[in-house]
């Protein structure tokens, strides 16, 4: 999961490094360097990886026994699919404070320093935190892993490239701009970006950690009810 992203951030970082070097498209990234742009979305397509795959292990467990184990167990129904979101959300820290040493490594400096990076991670572990809660609500209807990788697979390169991660919206047109405005990825985005390239940027920054609060809380409630439901 880490490698992936990885070479997208150094073979397409240094791909596109010229693009900057027009005044225009400098000025539309907002940025003196495109990867310094693309860092925030890499970290964020991490985030997006990690937390799709976390209901592959519902299925697993049902197929070889072990969540009936966990139903038997003295613990409420609810803290196994909280549980399986907490460890996707730290498995995400782990890989975006990876990418963020090779992106330093590479040049990119974070505007905000080590606190801006600690609310980047913040804003990463939510939204890592409630794409887990959209992949366990779809592992518990779903029964084969085969089905699940395919509607995973079909839902996270539509939400990568219909955001702001890897170009931004004002190079869009209408339509897909309109699109990105209401991706939850754009809302991740954004803040991280903000707290890279600009500073305590407080309205997009304030804006990204709300709308990452409500929606990792909605999915924990939809993965908890869709679980209890295939359980009953």
């Amino acid at each position: 999961m880490v490698i992936q992203p990885l070479i997208w951030l150094v073979l397409m970082g240094n791909l596109m490094s010229g693009l900057t070097s027009n005044p225009y498209a400098a000025s539309m990234l907002g940025v003196g360097r495109y990867i310094d742009f693309m860092t925030p979305g890499i970290m964020i397509m991490t985030s997006l990886f990690g937390g799709v795959f976390g209901g592959t292990s519902v299925i697993w467990d049902r197929r070889t026994g072990y969540l009936n184990k966990m139903l038997a167990a003295p613990i409420a129904r609810s803290a196994i699919p909280l549980g399986k979101m907490v460890a996707g959300s730290v498995q995400a820290a782990f890989q975006v404070t990876v990418i963020a040493v090779i992106a330093g490594l590479m040049g990119v400096r974070f505007r905000t320093g080590i606190p801006g990076f600690l609310v980047v991670m913040v804003i990463a572990v939510l939204f890592s935190f409630a794409m887990s809660g959209i992949s366990l609500a779809l592992a518990s209807v779903i029964r084969t892993h085969e089905t699940l990788l395919a509607v995973i697979n079909f839902l996270t390169m539509p939400l990568m490239f219909t955001s702001n991660a890897m170009f931004p919206t004002r190079a869009m047109p209408s339509w897909l701009a309109s699109v990105a405005r209401w991706n939850p990825v754009s809302y991740a985005v954004e803040p991280m970006r903000a707290l890279v390239v600009e500073g305590w940027a407080r309205a997009p920054i304030g804006r990204g950690l709300a709308f990452m609060g409500i929606f990792s809380v909605a999915m924990l409630i939809l993965a908890t009810r869709q679980f209890n439901k295939s359980v009953a």
